[in-house]
């Protein structure tokens, strides 16, 4: 049984809402890589060099990466060679196999969020400035309230101006209070005092923002490291996830960004925003493979639930919805 079966299978059986929004938030991803993979196939009667080095091209071009291309690609030839494959429209089904298992290989990193079963979780997002950070804080923290969970907002973006503000909104528009001081104060302080009304409040979760200043790196990676030291002082194994928020449409600037945070700050997991305003939505398997860093989420769209827990699965029926779904 090929793998567009089993996945339409397991797809069919779940038929459910968040499936869609993968479907809907990938259309112009799939629209991009999918077309020119039909493309491809429709113009090759055999799976030949010149076909590989076509599919090589597609990929690098979607921001799949290029060392991720390149060991796809190895692993597609061996492939066909190991099933015999001369028909290239077998081979469609054969890439989105090797999709799901190249983001799922190497060491067991969960897509869920490590949250305390008893006292206080602390997650701490990274970022530079315009990547939806803040956005995502918003959302985060409408998703945990609907789930019964009390939840409280840090402002740890002093410098921007507008960013307490911002935070503000978002509490206000999802009934979260957001703990702040005065523009350009420390940082630090701000994450103290946080945690402190959170301890207090007997608070579930709190979701912590902080300055996304890269042009002045040296600075930043101080501060987020001071800004650690603050929460691991006042509690220990805090903070208990620290989010890198990158912007989806960046493409392989996305994955510069992860680089730099990572060798300055622990990163324990990515959330993807904007994934549905991309044509280029390999990003998401050059990060994981490349870094090492599983995807959280990924935002699917505007709505207060677009955002959504990654799966790989559904994120490669994202890409290949229409040939999923015609399998036989």
């Amino acid at each position: 049984m090929s793998f567009f079966k089993k996945l339409k299978e397991k797809i069919t059986k779940q038929a459910d809402t968040v499936t869609e929004k993968f479907k809907e938030g990938l259309t112009k991803t799939r629209d991009n890589f999918s077309g020119k993979v039909n493309d491809l196939v429709a113009r090759y009667r055999k799976v030949d060099e010149d076909f590989f080095e076509e599919l090589e091209e597609i990929l690098i071009q979607a921001d799949v990466g290029f060392d991720t291309v390149m060991q796809l690609i190895d692993e597609l030839k061996m492939e066909v060679k190991r099933k015999n494959i001369q028909d290239p429209r077998e081979v469609q089904s054969v890439i989105s196999e090797k999709l799901v298992e190249i983001y799922n290989a190497g060491e067991e990193q969960s897509s869920n969020l490590n949250i305390q079963e008893e006292g206080l979780t602390v997650i701490l997002f990274v970022g530079v400035n315009g990547v939806g950070k803040t956005t995502t804080i918003g959302k985060l923290g409408h998703k945990f309230k609907s789930e019964g969970k009390k939840v409280l907002m840090a402002a740890g973006d002093t410098f921007r101006a507008g960013a307490i503000e911002q935070l503000e909104v978002w509490g206000d528009r999802v009934g979260v209070e957001v703990i702040k001081q005065a523009e350009g104060s420390d940082p630090a302080a701000v994450m103290y005092d946080a945690i402190q009304a959170a301890k207090s409040r007997k608070v579930d979760i709190l979701l912590c923002d902080t300055a996304g200043r890269l042009q002045n790196k040296v600075n930043l990676m101080k501060e987020l490291e001071k800004v650690k030291r603050v929460i691991e002082k006042e509690i220990p194994g805090a903070p208990h996830e620290v989010i890198l928020v990158l912007d989806a449409t960046t493409g392989q600037n996305a994955l510069i960004q992860a680089k730099t945070f990572k060798e300055a700050t622990n990163v324990s997991g990515i959330v993807l925003s904007k994934l549905d305003g991309t044509a280029k939505g390999g990003i998401v398997l050059a990060i994981r493979n490349e870094l090492k860093i599983p995807v959280k989420f990924v935002g699917l769209g505007e709505k207060m639930d677009d955002l959504q827990e990654f799966d790989a699965e559904k994120y490669v029926y994202g890409l290949f919805a229409d040939q999923v779904e015609s399998s036989e």
